[in-house]
């Protein structure tokens, strides 16, 4: 027989699970959103930063450069770097135009963390565990594989998704060398991209990014478990701080060996798009992301615009930087 008492212990036991859940996702959308607008924050905050990176990766050089010399007594000659860079750009398009190219940015940033967040729910990750004992070598290598092979996952999904709009960013930063508008506004670029180009236009330079971001995440993690497994012994009273910064440091020293990537791929976003710095005689029109590479290694320009503030080129490279 259903009692008043019965009904009520039996819908209250119903509806503690399904408060629970509506709880658990209101508490992930609200995280989501914080991680949305904090991302949105630090991109603003650096986009004058990535601005000027871009220009010089480029290859766009409007200051004169200062002769001096090395320690040595070696003529070179010292390229203008953030500042007087920022400086310049300030006189020519005013404070604002710092923050060129701005807005495609934090799309992006926006829909790499919905994304993330949505491939993470449909492929959870396994539970992490700390596995440091080299009698366990077989075992954690194995567990590391399969983390670094779920994150490369989420790594390349949001590349893809978020690569239309850095592709849009760069060619409205890029703008600045011919003084040009062909690109204005988020949904005018999406348009224009589309009319000129098709879909392929959106997905240019998208191979050296990914293989890139892959490159880096597989290195730093495998060069960062060797690490921690043979070099930092267990019976070390500070084993579990130096192992917390270990990732960090990997990273550092891998972003360097893996920039050529991020250089091409936004060399390609620019090549050959109707702008004056993707065409000679600012830049050749290469054939494939390859070409590009090949170009660049052969001008022993691999790494430019890695350096902001202490960049030099000895004096008969000067060609080559003005080019």
């Amino acid at each position: 027989m259903v009692t008043p008492e019965n009904l009520s212990g039996d819908t209250g036991g119903r509806r503690e699970p399904l408060r629970f859940d509506q709880d658990a996702s209101a508490t992930a959308v609200d995280m989501d959103t914080a991680i949305v607008l904090l991302g949105a924050g630090v991109t603003a905050i650096t986009h004058p930063l990535l601005y000027v990176k871009l220009l010089i990766q480029i290859g766009h050089e409007p200051l004169t450069p200062t002769v001096g010399a090395t320690m040595f007594g070696r003529k070179v000659f010292y390229l203008p770097g953030f500042f007087s860079y920022a400086q310049h750009i300030v006189r020519v398009d005013g404070k604002m135009g710092l923050f060129r190219g701005l807005s495609p940015r934090i799309m992006s940033s926006a829909i790499s963390t919905m994304v993330r967040s949505k491939v993470k729910e449909a492929i959870p990750a396994e539970q992490a565990e700390h596995v440091s004992n080299r009698d366990d070598l077989k075992t954690s290598l194995r567990k590391v594989m399969k983390e670094t092979s779920h994150e490369m996952v989420i790594q390349c999904l949001s590349r893809i998704a978020t690569h239309p709009f850095h592709v849009i960013s760069v060619r409205c930063m890029a703008q600045f060398v011919g003084r040009e508008d062909k690109y204005r506004g988020l949904f005018g670029c999406i348009t224009r991209i589309f009319n000129d180009e098709g879909v392929g236009g959106f997905f240019v330079g998208v191979v050296p990014h990914v293989l890139g971001e892959v490159i880096f995440l597989w290195c730093c993690n495998l060069l960062a478990h060797f690490i921690n497994t043979y070099a930092v012994d267990d019976n070390f009273s500070q084993a579990p701080a130096v192992r917390s910064y270990t990732k960090f440091v990997m990273g550092i020293a891998v972003s360097v060996l893996t920039y050529p990537f991020m250089l091409v791929a936004d060399l390609m976003a620019v090549n050959n798009c109707g702008l004056v710095a993707g065409l000679p005689p600012n830049s050749p029109i290469f054939k494939s992301w390859l070409h590009c590479w090949a170009h660049l290694s052969h001008e022993g320009h691999l790494f430019r615009g890695s350096s902001f503030f202490y960049r030099r080129v000895p004096v008969t490279g000067m060609a080559l930087t003005e080019e």
